[in-house]
């Protein structure tokens, strides 16, 4: 590629960022990386009916949790700034203009009404309305009137809209990096409106001037946008100027496989579909990966792998690897379905790499947040719990025991461990912990462990009905490390207190 790479993420701010949005955003990301090329952000807010207030900082921000930052774009100002559509409607009416004088373009002056009642018309004979070659010749545009009346109409102030003129009886050949070739026959297309009467671009329009005057080399969308391609290509022509190449990603699909994954199915099917948490105006709250806790090269991984995989048996990938990796021929046509399951499994994967120490500090303010302050050592108490964690909650669901002593002893099992015999085997083992000086998890299993091999008791008798005193039930690491961490005076507690329950 001897022309430097750009590509573009450009997402309306008509809301919060779908996760299908982020894998467009990540997959451009990692290809500009790849070829040593920029990533550029735009946002497409021509559509002011729609803009929602804090959109685009959100966008933003999760880019930048996701680790994936752009280059250029709001904020980041470059030469071929401004980067938000709004800023540019100025830009676009030459363009426009310019496509009339070539002849590719012209003005039309059908109301609404007018059209609509054309629709009618032709529903009612079991047609579909298309304003293309076929009909513009009957319709009100500057086609049929002469250039003076189209110049009246437009100084007297009527309203019009700009369409493009679609060639006629030609068989496009379309190419896609994912897809391949296509054919499309142009008499198929309609003569999109370029430029509406409200003074602002269509989509379509301001998308093209955008891409070529920020240097897109290479187009890498959602595959909604398949169905535009060939009016794209043509305006490209139109113009002159060289097209980028395209590649269109295909559709999440929703986990049971049939559809699109909407923004509603995560709330309703238990996972998140948002990057960041959502709070709408109406005060509907949407969750988001972050706030549940997911670390993002977690869900980095897991987006990466969304219609893409790297032709081996790895799966789990840095950044940097992924970069390293990425191909857009490894990319699939058919959708990928969303699998909440295997983000779990790579959330899991990635907190066991997170450093102890790390991961102790995230877990002291979740316990601060639940106003528990602790003399205990945190970071022991991680690195034995994080094995069986997901989440940092998890750290909490299989350890509170440390925070907070029993109050109550698991019914089935306190049946089962707790004898006539326990109370006085459990008087032992406190005499065994008062009199010991050293409360390493050696010196303690050493002397417990001595005394009922000496003493030819069974083990269960014993560590069943110490496990239940210290926890409350039976689960949680090794008895010795958890006395160890709870230090002498409160393991001792717990003890005599569970004595007197069974006494």
């Amino acid at each position: 590629m001897s022309q430097k790479v750009r590509v573009r993420f450009a997402p309306s701010p008509t809301g919060p960022l779908h996760i299908g949005g982020v894998r467009t955003a990540l997959f451009n990301y990692l290809f500009a990386k790849k070829h040593g090329g920029d990533f550029l952000l735009r946002i497409e807010d021509t559509d002011q009916n729609r803009y929602v207030e804090g959109a685009e900082a959100y966008i933003i921000e999760a880019l930048n949790w996701l680790n994936i930052p752009y280059d250029e774009g709001p904020g980041k100002e470059a030469e071929c700034g401004p980067y938000r559509q709004s800023e540019r409607k100025d830009l676009y009416k030459q363009y426009a203009d310019a496509l009339i004088e070539s002849g590719n373009a012209y003005y039309a002056f059908d109301t609404a009404e007018e059209l609509d009642a054309h629709r009618k018309d032709h529903e009612e004979k079991g047609k579909t309305f298309i304003y293309n070659w076929h009909n513009r010749l009957k319709l009100k545009n500057s086609l049929t009137i002469s250039a003076e009346e189209t110049q009246q109409k437009i100084a007297n102030g009527e309203e019009y809209v700009i369409r493009f003129k679609t060639p006629v009886d030609e068989t496009l050949h379309l190419n896609d990096i994912i897809r391949g070739g296509m054919q499309v026959e142009t008499n198929i297309l309609d003569d999109k409106v370029l430029f509406k009467s409200d003074g602002m671009p269509t989509y379509h329009l301001a998308n093209i001037v955008d891409d070529h005057l920020m240097k897109i080399t290479h187009v890498i969308r959602g595959e909604e946008w398949l169905p535009s391609l060939a009016l794209h290509v043509l305006l490209y022509r139109a113009f002159g100027w060289d097209a980028p190449q395209f590649a269109h990603l295909p559709l999440i699909l929703k986990p049971t496989g049939n559809g699109k994954l909407s923004k509603r199915d995560g709330d309703k099917m238990g996972f998140p579909v948002f990057p960041l948490e959502w709070k709408t105006a109406e005060g509907d709250l949407f969750s988001g990966y972050r706030e549940d806790g997911y670390l993002p090269e977690a869900v980095v991984n897991m987006l990466a792998f969304l219609g893409w995989n790297p032709g081996t048996e790895q799966e789990i990938f840095s950044l940097d690897e992924l970069i390293d990796a990425f191909e857009l021929d490894r990319v699939h046509k058919a959708g990928a379905k969303f699998d909440p399951e295997k983000t779990k499994w790579f959330q899991h994967q990635y907190l066991q790499e997170v450093d102890d120490e790390k991961l102790s500090y995230t877990f002291s303010r979740f316990l601060k947040e639940k106003d528990i302050s602790s003399p205990l050592d945190v970071t022991k108490i991680v690195s034995l719990l994080k094995e069986r964690a997901t989440f940092v909650s998890d750290l909490w669901e299989q350890g509170s025991f440390f925070f907070e002593a029993p109050k109550t002893y698991d019914a089935k099992a306190a049946e089962k461990a707790f004898k006539p015999e326990t109370p006085g085997l459990l008087q032992k083992v406190v005499s065994i912990l008062q009199a010991s000086e050293d409360f390493s998890v050696e010196n303690l299993s050493e002397k417990v462990k001595g005394w009922i091999t000496e003493e030819n008791i069974g083990f269960g008798k014993v560590m069943m009905p110490l496990r239940l005193a210290l926890v409350g039930e039976m689960k949680g690491p090794d008895v010795f490390d958890i006395l160890s961490i709870l230090g002498k005076e409160e393991s001792i507690s717990r003890i005599e207190k569970a004595i007197d329950i069974i006494g």
